[in-house]
């Protein structure tokens, strides 16, 4: 969080919370360059530009990625980049939304007896007809658990060709839809039902795919708290919000920024000197705003 509350530019992803990006200063220049499935809004070579040519013009730059970086995230390539022109960087681990999610739903991706290993597989292979990797074959006879990354799109292509592979279609499975997604869920089942029942309750990307003994396992968080579950919008100042996001946080909401307000000073339309003298003057404020800008000016003034 300190990197981002002294970061000159701020280039960031898709998904990512916006409590992250609101701890950036407030003159911190922000660019997206997301990138979701069927839309990037820029190649990954103009992302690694605007990364050395931010640096270069001597700026603080952090760059903000969900998850991991170095887990189909890219971060190699920008590093590299950086490397070639010689701009100093840090590298932050994160953790990944391939084990991230699972947990958040209760699936861990390994358990004793169960699932000693597990293998993270991207269903967004470059060259191959349908997406996945040529080795599928292999994966299916591993031990452990499958998890596929950015493959809501391709699960039927998952399922047909694990089982082709020799996979057991009572195999257990699981689609979870977390993180910053507009509707968490997760659905259960086996490899032989678990498209059906995904595209039945037409759950939303961005999605993770389990596959394997340890997606019959059921082990959410059980301590609820009064507001979990409920997602709230603030409004209001920084002040305002500040003090109402870590409450809020705490009693169980997902909390997110529907609109900000900035004070506004307008200038007082009467002369400050009037206040002096033996008559009693009344002040009436109405905010705790309205009394710092009015001592402030005070105070310029009496300087002046």
């Amino acid at each position: 969080m300190s990197l981002l509350q002294s970061c000159d530019v701020l280039v960031y992803d898709d998904l990512i919370s916006p409590e992250l990006l609101t701890a950036a200063p407030d003159s911190a220049e922000k660019i997206y360059m997301g990138k979701r499935m069927g839309r990037h809004f820029a190649p990954q070579e103009a992302i690694s530009a605007v990364l050395i040519a931010k640096a270069q013009a001597g700026n603080t730059v952090v760059r903000l990625k969900g998850g991991d970086p170095f887990v189909f995230g890219r971060g190699g390539e920008e590093i590299l980049a950086l490397q070639a022109a010689g701009i100093p960087y840090e590298s932050v681990p994160g953790i990944s939304s391939a084990i991230a999610i699972p947990a958040a739903a209760g699936i861990p991706v390994t358990h004793r007896g169960l699932s000693q290993s597990f293998h993270v597989v991207t269903a967004h292979t470059a060259g191959s007809e349908d997406g996945l990797p040529a080795h599928m074959e292999n994966l299916a006879h591993l031990p452990g658990t499958l998890i596929f990354l950015m493959g809501l799109s391709r699960l039927e292509a998952i399922v047909r060709r694990l089982i082709s592979a020799g996979m057991p279609p009572d195999t257990p499975a699981a689609v979870i839809s977390g993180g910053n997604a507009a509707a968490p869920s997760a659905v259960r089942g086996n490899l032989e039902n678990i498209a059906h029942r995904t595209r039945a309750v037409k759950l939303q990307p961005p999605a993770v795919i389990v596959v394997g003994a340890t997606a019959s396992l059921n082990m959410p968080s059980t301590i609820l708290k009064p507001l979990t579950g409920l997602c709230v919008g603030l409004t209001g100042t920084d002040a305002v919000t500040s003090r109402l996001r870590p409450a809020l946080r705490e009693a169980g909401a997902r909390v997110f920024d529907a609109e900000r307000s900035v004070v506004q000073e307008i200038l007082l339309r009467f002369d400050l000197r009037t206040l002096c003298g033996g008559k009693p003057r009344w002040l009436v404020f109405t905010s705790r705003n309205g009394v710092r800008l009015f001592f402030q000016n005070l105070l310029d003034s009496w300087n002046r």
